[in-house]
């Protein structure tokens, strides 16, 4: 190689270049070391956080359910564990042998199986909620990558359809829907906790890291329920419904002392451990959440209303047409007396006695105790949906409502309420708060509606009614005294009250000597051919009473000989 050669390979550069194209270089090194040493020296948390982020899941822990039990113990609704399977899009590849494979499982068909693995979301979303053990299993076996099972619990009922309006469900999320379950939705829930784990780039898990939050169990609820009581209820409903060809009905038992709610039944019935194909109707807690008019029902709070101010006592003689006119309403007694007492009007449920009872009111005095009675007002129980019915203010009624009034027409109530009232006459005169949680032994204040001797009186007018000559009869509970009123009302349809539809009920507390139990029974559209409350509600409440009473062991109150059951239907003459 000559010189000219030599000097080609030269590179002729001037020295300043050379030297800002070092420092350019250093400068770059610079920086990425610094970079370095600020990543993995000072914040460390950001790499660690991607790398997490790839590797580490935060796994939600569901919280155990607080139990539901009677006030016996018996258990209502518990919380089992289940395995659920869920997807991760991002990672989820499967291969047609275990798409097949996958549908068998799980008993679809692969087309169906196809459309849900397909969803179109970023998080993880649910393919089957619950599976059952063999399944879970299965799919483990499979080892299919996106794939995985999560524990949960689901809600098992003992009680079944028995206790199912008052228990309620949840769904599948666990959340309270109905009944109990949902009115102490936050107290049940418990709280979730949360635990991290460490998996491989397939999603597999290799090892649980420290937990985040540890699940709190949900508190237990007693409730004021008797299991057993509930479910004699529950029996004689269904048993009346068939019997009466009717559509349905309601029964609620209260403990008059206390207020507790031990026993409510409805009629249709809905099985909550089946939570597919649910249909509202029997769902329905008809009676908390429907209305109706009470009928002669009512007409035990005219009575009392006019003793309390002095109108009229249990002995006056009052003349009882066979019909009697208020505005363009003619107002009739099917089996008429020329005269009756203010204990006989009630006994015989005389419609046109109740009206001058009432009429002897201005409707403010009349609406005043209703009011106080709690009618128009929640019954607070706190079970969700329960509804107030409707009392208009006195100062919208017409003489003909004032009428209709007395005899259960013009105002509606459910069953909880119209039973509820009726504790003013059990408790001399004081009505007790309702409770669906059982209440530890202490003194209960109640609210007073009538004074204490007009509460004995009405109660003892009540008395005749299940004596010889009463409209309820066969509602005589042997060994015990029996005190109630029997109701029918036509049913509103329409706008328009139907004359071959009826509501037919009976409101009565025994021992009367001493009232422990109170038990209201409505029943819906009989269509067996008898449709008086004492012929249709008045053997139900006969037979829950019975077997309640002796299932409080309460000490009987008067001769069996005198307490015995008439089973012929009774005609009466006001037509309740």
């Amino acid at each position: 190689m000559n010189y000219h050669s030599r000097k080609l390979l030269k590179l002729n550069l001037a020295p300043w270049r050379m030297a800002a194209v070092g420092s350019l270089l250093l400068l770059g090194l610079g920086v990425v070391a610094a970079r370095a040493f600020y990543l993995q020296g000072l914040n460390t948390a950001y790499l660690q956080g991607k790398g997490d982020a790839v590797s580490n899941r935060n796994l939600t822990l569901p919280a155990h359910r607080g139990q539901i039990a009677d006030r016996n113990g018996q258990l209502l609704a518990i919380s089992t564990p289940v395995e659920s399977l869920w997807a991760r899009p991002d990672e989820l590849k499967l291969s047609a042998e275990q798409h097949v494979q996958l549908a068998r499982v799980l008993g679809v068909k692969p087309q169906d199986l196809a459309k849900t693995l397909a969803r179109k979301t970023r998080g993880e979303f649910s393919v089957r909620r619950p599976v059952t053990p063999e399944q879970a299993a299965r799919i483990t076996a499979m080892g299919a990558p996106g794939l995985h099972l999560r524990r949960e619990f689901r809600r098992y009922y003992p009680a079944g359809e028995v206790a199912a309006h008052v228990v309620g469900f949840t769904n599948v999320d666990d959340l309270g829907q109905e009944g109990v379950e949902r009115a102490y939705q936050d107290w049940l829930a418990g709280r979730e906790g949360k635990r991290q784990i460490l998996r491989d780039r397939r999603g597999n898990t290799i090892r649980d890291l420290a937990p985040i939050k540890t699940a709190q169990m949900g508190g237990n609820l007693t409730l004021a329920l008797d299991l057993k009581i509930q479910y004699l209820a529950h029996r004689e409903l269904a048993a009346a419904i068939v019997k009466n060809k009717a559509r349905g009905g309601s029964v609620v038992v209260l403990d008059a002392k206390t207020g507790e709610i031990l026993a409510l039944a409805n009629q249709p019935i809905f099985n909550p451990n089946n939570r597919r194909n649910y249909k509202p109707g029997p769902m329905r807690n008809r009676a908390v959440i429907d209305t109706f008019e009470p009928g002669s029902t009512i007409k035990p709070f005219v009575a009392a209303a006019v003793l309390e101010r002095g109108l009229y006592k249990t002995g006056s003689v009052i003349d009882t047409p066979e019909t009697w006119r208020v505005g363009a309403k003619l107002v009739r007694d099917l089996h008429p007396h020329p005269q009756m007492t203010v204990s006989e009007i009630i006994q015989k449920s005389s419609n046109v006695g109740a009206v001058k009872l009432a009429m002897s009111l201005t409707p403010q005095q009349y609406w005043d105790v209703l009011h106080r009675s709690g009618f128009g007002e929640l019954p607070g129980s706190g079970f969700p949906g329960e509804t107030a019915g409707r009392l208009r203010n006195a100062d919208t009624w017409k003489p003909v409502e004032h009428a209709t009034m007395a005899y259960g027409y013009g105002l509606s109530v459910s069953l909880l309420q119209l039973t509820r009232a009726y504790m003013a006459f059990a408790n001399d005169g004081e009505v007790m708060p309702l409770s669906f949680l059982k209440r530890e032994p202490q003194e209960i204040m109640g609210e007073r509606v009538f004074s204490p001797g007009v509460a004995r009186e009405v109660r003892a007018m009540m008395e005749t009614v299940t004596q010889e000559g009463g409209t309820g009869m066969r509602t005589r509970v042997p060994g015990y005294r029996v005190a109630g009123k029997t109701g029918t009302a036509h049913k509103l349809v329409d706008g328009r009250y139907a004359p071959d539809r009826y509501l037919s009920s009976f409101v009565g507390m025994a021992p009367a000597s001493n009232p422990r139990l109170i038990i209201g029974v409505v029943i819906d559209e009989p269509s067996g051919g008898v449709y008086y409350g004492g012929s249709v509600a008045g053997p139900v409440f006969a037979q829950v009473m019975a077997a309640s009473l002796r299932q409080l062991a309460l000490p009987p109150d008067a001769p069996e000989s005198a307490t015995h059951i008439t089973q012929h239907p009774l005609r009466t003459a006001g037509g309740a």
